[in-house]
């Protein structure tokens, strides 16, 4: 090979090598953006599916709340669910759907009940005496229009300015169990025991004491235990799912019910419906209830 021909292959050696490297890195970009495609679409897939599978668990838990306003509302003894907080399983397809629904006449009104049941309740829960008639005296004081204390002790516009609170009491019914947060005195720890047992649904001055807890009847000066293992409960096989033959949504009790629906899908994904709901639509046509509070939750597992 003359030295001419040497000189003329090199640059051709190098531009087969260039050529080669650039199809490698090519290939490499080519690989990199397929397997980002890839990965990409599995992701969207597993977002999909999660939000699919979110979708059935919460209508298995919304199922659950309207089959048991058909199941309260059946005049068959035997079939019937007690709205008293007694809990229900039932089955949707492949859900397990656990079903608590309370009248709630049955609870303690905030805008109605008198000043000693309040009290009586918050004892319950293992506040002192003079404390729980304190805060029963801070419900009071936040619900009625005179600026007058409670002789027991309570929280006026005063009290509220001296702890530092933006607001006074509101002299005004409460709209909502949530608002005894705002109340002096008050703690989350004391309002997640007492909540179950409160509502500003029923208008009573007195509880129900066939749909009232057993801390709540022991505050009304009955043995909550004994009345409770008396309630009548008629177990029933249960229908897989739909409805029963002749079940309404007309309501059994008082026609204002607090439900929890939770249902369990076979992959562990949950999902939580806790509502209060008021039978009979409100005279809207095609309207079976009225939702008065509507809180829905969905959980991985």
């Amino acid at each position: 090979m003359t030295r001419a021909h040497r000189q003329t292959s090199i640059p051709a050696a190098r531009e087969r090598g260039a050529a080669l490297i650039l199809v490698l890195w090519l290939i490499v970009l080519l690989t990199a953006l397929i397997g980002g495609f890839a990965l990409a679409a599995r992701v969207e897939a597993l977002q999909g599916r999660v939000l699919v599978r979110g979708l059935v668990a919460s209508n298995a838990a919304r199922a659950g709340l309207e089959y048991s306003l058909t199941r309260v509302a059946l005049p068959d003894a035997r079939l019937q669910w007690k709205p008293d907080g007694s809990e229900h399983r039932w089955r949707f397809g492949d859900a397990v759907v656990d079903v608590r629904i309370v009248d709630e006449n049955g609870k303690l009104d905030l805008n109605q009940a008198p000043h000693p049941l309040i009290a009586a309740l918050i004892q319950r829960h293992g506040v002192e005496p003079s404390e729980a008639g304190r805060i029963a005296g801070a419900i009071v004081d936040w619900r009625d229009p005179d600026l007058l204390t409670q002789p027991g002790g309570g929280a006026e516009d005063g009290d509220y300015d001296a702890a530092g609170r933006p607001y006074g009491a509101k002299d005004a019914d409460f709209e909502s169990v949530a608002e005894l947060l705002q109340v002096l005195g008050m703690t989350p720890a004391l309002y997640a025991k007492l909540e179950p047992d409160l509502t500003v649904y029923s208008g009573r001055a007195q509880p129900d004491p066939a749909y009232a807890s057993a801390e709540l009847l022991d505050a009304m000066g009955l043995n909550g235990a004994d009345l409770v293992a008396q309630r009548g409960r008629t177990e029933a096989g249960l229908p897989q799912e739909g409805t029963l033959p002749g079940a309404s949504m007309a309501g059994a009790g008082s026609g204002t019910y607090s439900i929890d629906s939770r249902a369990r899908l076979p992959d562990g994904r949950q999902s939580l419906l806790r509502a209060v709901v008021r039978t009979g639509g409100g005279g809207l046509p095609g309207m079976a209830y009225v939702p008065l509070r509507w809180e829905e939750g969905a959980s991985p597992r």
